[in-house]
């Protein structure tokens, strides 16, 4: 997902926008404009599989234009109107599963890995004056039949937002009190990504997800944290950097507030993980959803627009608040950092 983050972000701020637009009034679903600037938000989450082939054939060593058009096979508009439609489909006598893919995300993964696997075994296999043509057609057939005889990515996609929905409808404030606790230091790891596909999901069977709400309120609170740290430290430099990463995170990067300021200093991430706890628990009472997906952040609030908005936001700046609080009154060295900087720096020269 890396790779197509920035573009995933930027579709999800237009959709949101334009719904904002359409609720206040100042623009209207049938105009001409409404059409053209849906569709440059929407192409990208319709064709995601396209991107997502691209990108995972880079990762598995497939080759990239044969795993582009495996994505653009399961996208075919005759094949999905006939999915769509109830009409049987098979496969060399197998019978297809009725499932359509437009918006999809674990399919397309599995697919290329097979197909990774079948262009290897075909390599192998087959004699080196006929490879050219008959590897990627060799291998095509195969990852093509694998996906549409066997959908087991968009059941493991189907049961993924089930289950979420399941946990969510347990208890909204618990869940998200619990994600947004432990959200930064899945984002330390690298753990976040492995929710990506879950929040699609969602928004694609559901139309919204609550996972991205409370991802929110703990972005907020790293920049309450290093705001706080910015008044603590008395290193000029360090309240540049502090300042930066408090801007940064904002707008929905928390990594230069997370490995600049609040990890290396430890208590401001806690005060960041009680925060973001406290700020989840009030973003599943609000009810509150992402229509589209795109990591939270200033210029990405439009996409939670709807129920719940209102008191979602009471969340977000809540974090941010208890965030700076809980950093100004614990006992820490704020120049601790700087100095090692410094040491750093003096040992260089």
């Amino acid at each position: 997902f890396l790779p197509i983050v920035n573009v995933l972000s930027a579709a999800g701020i237009l959709k949101g926008t334009l719904a904002a637009a359409v609720l206040a009034g100042w623009l209207a679903e049938s105009s001409p404009a409404y059409v053209v600037c849906d569709a440059i938000a929407s192409a990208l989450f319709y064709f995601l599989p396209v991107f997502l082939a691209s990108t995972t054939a880079a990762l598995v060593g497939a080759d990239r234009v044969t795993a582009v058009l495996l994505a653009a096979v399961v996208l075919y508009p005759d094949l999905s109107a006939a999915l769509e439609s109830g009409q049987r489909v098979t496969f060399f006598g197998a019978p297809v599963g009725a499932v359509t893919y437009p918006s999809s995300v674990i399919p397309i993964l599995l697919g290329v890995l097979v197909l990774a696997g079948a262009e290897r075994g075909a390599g192998r296999c087959l004699p080196e004056v006929v490879r050219g043509p008959l590897v990627p057609l060799v291998s095509l057939v195969v990852a093509a039949g694998g996906v549409l005889v066997v959908p087991v990515g968009s059941a493991i996609g189907q049961g993924l937002a089930q289950g979420y929905g399941w946990v969510h409808s347990l208890s909204p404030v618990l869940a998200g009190a619990t994600l947004g606790g432990l959200i930064q230091l899945m984002v330390l790891f690298g753990f976040h990504w492995a929710l990506v596909p879950i929040a699609i999901s969602n928004i694609v069977a559901f139309g919204s997800d609550t996972i991205l709400a409370f991802f929110a309120p703990a972005v907020f609170a790293q920049a309450g944290a290093c705001l706080a740290v910015c008044l603590r430290t008395k290193n000029r430099a360090y309240r540049t950097v502090c300042v930066s990463a408090a801007i940064s995170a904002c707008f929905g990067i928390t990594e230069p507030a997370m490995f600049g300021v609040t990890l290396p200093l430890r208590k401001p991430l806690a005060a960041v993980c009680v925060a973001g706890a406290v700020g989840g628990g009030v973003a599943g009472a609000s009810g509150a959803a992402a229509m589209s997906f795109a990591f939270p952040g200033l210029t990405t609030l439009p996409i939670f627009l709807g129920p719940g908005f209102g008191m979602f936001t009471v969340g977000c700046l809540g974090a941010a608040a208890i965030a700076f609080v809980l950093t100004l009154v614990m006992r820490f060295d704020a120049d601790a950092v700087a100095r090692a900087q410094e040491a750093r720096e003096s040992r260089e020269d």
